[in-house]
Protein backbone atom coordinates (compact mmCIF):
# COMPACT_ATOMS: atom_id res chain seq x y z
CA UNK A 1 0.00 0.00 0.00
CA UNK A 2 1.29 3.75 -0.79
CA UNK A 3 0.78 6.75 1.71
CA UNK A 4 0.59 9.76 0.80
CA UNK A 5 1.79 12.88 2.31
CA UNK A 6 -0.17 16.25 0.78
CA UNK A 7 -0.67 20.07 0.85
CA UNK A 8 -3.56 21.75 0.13
CA UNK A 9 -3.94 25.78 -0.71
CA UNK A 10 -6.69 27.88 -1.04
CA UNK A 11 -5.11 29.92 -3.68
CA UNK A 12 -1.02 30.62 -4.97
CA UNK A 13 0.62 31.79 -1.72
CA UNK A 14 -2.77 31.11 0.37
CA UNK A 15 -3.52 28.83 2.71
CA UNK A 16 -1.92 25.56 3.54
CA UNK A 17 -2.92 22.30 4.84
CA UNK A 18 -0.66 19.58 5.19
CA UNK A 19 -2.09 15.99 5.67
CA UNK A 20 -1.41 12.17 5.29
CA UNK A 21 -3.49 9.04 3.60
CA UNK A 22 -3.42 6.15 2.05
CA UNK A 23 -6.07 7.11 -1.00
CA UNK A 24 -5.22 10.73 -2.22
CA UNK A 25 -8.26 10.86 -4.80
CA UNK A 26 -10.81 10.28 -2.05
CA UNK A 27 -9.20 12.12 0.07
CA UNK A 28 -8.73 15.23 -2.07
CA UNK A 29 -12.01 14.50 -3.50
CA UNK A 30 -13.40 14.49 0.57
CA UNK A 31 -12.15 18.37 0.61
CA UNK A 32 -12.92 19.30 -2.27
CA UNK A 33 -16.53 18.57 -2.11
CA UNK A 34 -16.92 19.53 1.96
CA UNK A 35 -17.16 15.98 3.49
CA UNK A 36 -14.00 17.06 5.62
CA UNK A 37 -15.94 19.35 8.09
CA UNK A 38 -12.99 21.69 10.10
CA UNK A 39 -9.66 23.87 8.59
CA UNK A 40 -10.24 23.07 4.79
CA UNK A 41 -13.78 23.44 4.73
CA UNK A 42 -13.21 26.64 6.30
CA UNK A 43 -10.90 28.35 4.66
CA UNK A 44 -11.34 26.88 1.19
CA UNK A 45 -8.31 25.33 0.93
CA UNK A 46 -8.85 22.88 -1.54
CA UNK A 47 -6.43 22.74 -3.83
CA UNK A 48 -4.49 20.00 -4.07
CA UNK A 49 -0.62 21.59 -4.99
CA UNK A 50 1.57 19.05 -3.87
CA UNK A 51 2.01 15.30 -2.92
CA UNK A 52 4.53 12.46 -2.31
CA UNK A 53 4.34 8.81 -1.54
CA UNK A 54 5.58 6.49 0.89
CA UNK A 55 5.31 2.42 1.19
CA UNK A 56 5.58 2.93 5.14
CA UNK A 57 3.30 4.21 7.00
CA UNK A 58 5.38 5.62 9.88
CA UNK A 59 7.73 7.23 6.85
CA UNK A 60 4.61 9.25 5.92
CA UNK A 61 3.62 10.44 9.58
CA UNK A 62 6.85 11.51 10.09
CA UNK A 63 7.46 13.27 6.80
CA UNK A 64 3.87 15.13 7.59
CA UNK A 65 4.78 15.97 11.18
CA UNK A 66 8.06 17.77 9.70
CA UNK A 67 6.35 19.51 7.41
CA UNK A 68 3.72 20.96 9.22
CA UNK A 69 6.84 21.93 11.86
CA UNK A 70 8.43 24.24 8.95
CA UNK A 71 8.45 27.51 7.82
CA UNK A 72 5.82 28.75 5.86
CA UNK A 73 8.58 29.89 3.10
CA UNK A 74 10.14 26.40 3.02
CA UNK A 75 6.90 24.86 2.08
CA UNK A 76 6.32 27.41 -0.49
CA UNK A 77 9.51 26.68 -2.15
CA UNK A 78 8.98 22.43 -1.78
CA UNK A 79 5.68 23.31 -3.80
CA UNK A 80 7.01 25.58 -6.20
CA UNK A 81 10.19 23.05 -7.02
CA UNK A 82 7.31 20.98 -8.59
CA UNK A 83 4.65 23.11 -9.30
CA UNK A 84 5.81 26.57 -9.79
CA UNK A 85 1.96 27.82 -10.66
CA UNK A 86 0.43 26.19 -8.09
CA UNK A 87 -1.58 23.93 -10.36
CA UNK A 88 -4.91 22.15 -8.71
CA UNK A 89 -2.66 18.66 -9.24
CA UNK A 90 -6.12 16.93 -8.69
CA UNK A 91 -6.88 15.70 -12.28
CA UNK A 92 -3.53 14.63 -12.81
CA UNK A 93 -3.63 11.93 -10.30
CA UNK A 94 -7.26 10.74 -11.33
CA UNK A 95 -9.57 12.87 -9.60
CA UNK A 96 -12.25 13.69 -11.37
CA UNK A 97 -14.28 17.32 -9.18
CA UNK A 98 -17.56 16.77 -7.23
CA UNK A 99 -19.28 18.42 -9.45
CA UNK A 100 -18.73 16.07 -12.75
CA UNK A 101 -18.75 12.70 -10.92
CA UNK A 102 -22.29 12.17 -11.28
CA UNK A 103 -23.08 11.59 -14.83
CA UNK A 104 -26.59 10.70 -16.55
CA UNK A 105 -26.25 7.69 -18.40
CA UNK A 106 -29.05 7.47 -21.99
CA UNK A 107 -31.73 5.51 -19.41
CA UNK A 108 -31.25 8.59 -17.47
CA UNK A 109 -29.77 5.81 -15.06
CA UNK A 110 -26.75 7.98 -12.20
CA UNK A 111 -23.47 6.67 -13.56
CA UNK A 112 -20.75 7.33 -10.48
CA UNK A 113 -17.05 7.11 -11.58
CA UNK A 114 -15.00 5.83 -9.36
CA UNK A 115 -11.19 6.81 -9.31
CA UNK A 116 -8.69 4.48 -7.19
CA UNK A 117 -5.11 4.82 -7.04
CA UNK A 118 -3.65 1.10 -6.34
CA UNK A 119 -0.66 0.22 -4.17
CA UNK A 120 1.28 -0.19 -7.40
CA UNK A 121 0.31 3.12 -8.51
CA UNK A 122 -2.00 2.31 -11.40
CA UNK A 123 -5.25 4.39 -11.75
CA UNK A 124 -8.46 2.70 -12.01
CA UNK A 125 -11.58 3.69 -13.13
CA UNK A 126 -14.80 2.21 -11.84
CA UNK A 127 -18.29 2.81 -13.14
CA UNK A 128 -21.06 1.86 -10.79
CA UNK A 129 -24.63 2.16 -11.77
CA UNK A 130 -26.74 2.19 -8.85
CA UNK A 131 -30.04 -0.18 -8.30
CA UNK A 132 -33.49 1.54 -9.66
Amino acid sequence: MIYFVYLLASKRHGTLYCGVTNDLVRRVYEHKSGQVRGFTSKYFVHRLVWYEGYEDIRDAILREKRIKRWKRDWKCRMIEETNPEWDDLFASIGGVPPQELLKSTSDSTPSVNRIHISATGVLQIRNSFPNT
